[in-house]
């Protein structure tokens, strides 16, 4: 795929490449503001840096990403601002 007029940002087909996510995943992650993202035109770009530091937050948390009772929840409440993926 051609690389993106913007620097920084990238297509969703090539944040689900570089993640290993589905194409679908990546949009819920825009959708749900996980993750930087702005429309252009039809397409959406997403911030390379944004989705690379949400995959790293995921990657810490490993399975305790699934856990409600995980204590960083218990603390702020659930779903405190803290990605509950």
């Amino acid at each position: 795929m051609a690389t993106t007029a913007i620097e920084g940002w990238i297509t969703v087909r090539e944040a689900a490449a570089l993640t290993d996510y589905t194409t679908a995943h990546i949009r819920y992650l825009t959708r749900k503001g996980r993750v930087e993202a702005r429309k252009t035109g039809r397409d959406w770009l997403i911030l390379r840096s944004s989705l690379l530091a949400y995959k790293a937050r995921m990657d810490v948390l490993g399975p305790q990403k699934h856990n409600p009772w995980r204590e960083d929840l218990q603390t702020g409440g659930r779903g405190g601002g803290q990605d509950a993926e």
